[in-house]
């Protein structure tokens, strides 16, 4: 029983590298797999936060009003989503910048490089053909585009 929220909590102790860590939860019904799969799932969208504040500069923000802030964050996320989105339509995994042992996968930021340096290059319109009629707005049609 957990003194300070007054309800039942399930605590599972999990050996990892050289220590025990404690996963806590309320939901009395989840084995000690879902728990564990559960937070790791939870470390993934930890993760990804702190892509969107400190990797595409969401935490360096100098917007005063809450109408800017939260314009601020939805440019941060639509720049998090089409970077993942470009991830995801290339054909070869990106090598890591740093390399971590024991972990094969790429980073956010080695997909960030690799969109910075296609986007520089001669042929990254043929990515995003230009449209045959001119859009209202073309800013938003060009992010569409490359959403499509």
């Amino acid at each position: 029983m957990l003194k300070t929220m007054k309800c039942p909590v399930r605590v599972v102790w999990v050996f990892r590298q050289s220590r025990y860590v404690a996963l806590a939860t309320t939901d009395l019904s989840l084995t000690v797999e879902q728990i564990i799969e559960f937070y790791g799932a939870r470390w993934k969208i930890e993760s990804g936060f702190k892509e969107i504040k400190q990797d595409i500069g969401s935490a360096k923000s100098q917007t005063r009003t809450a109408h800017a802030v939260s314009n601020h964050l939805h440019f941060c996320l639509m720049a998090t989503t089409l970077t993942w989105i470009y991830a995801d339509r290339l054909t070869q995994a990106p090598e890591r910048k740093h390399q971590i042992r024991g972990r094969a996968s790429f980073a956010f930021s080695d997909v960030r490089r690799l969109l910075a340096e296609a986007a520089l290059h001669p042929d990254f319109q043929a990515l995003c053909p230009p449209p045959t009629q001119r859009p209202r707005n073309p800013f938003v049609a060009l992010l569409l585009r490359m959403v499509a």
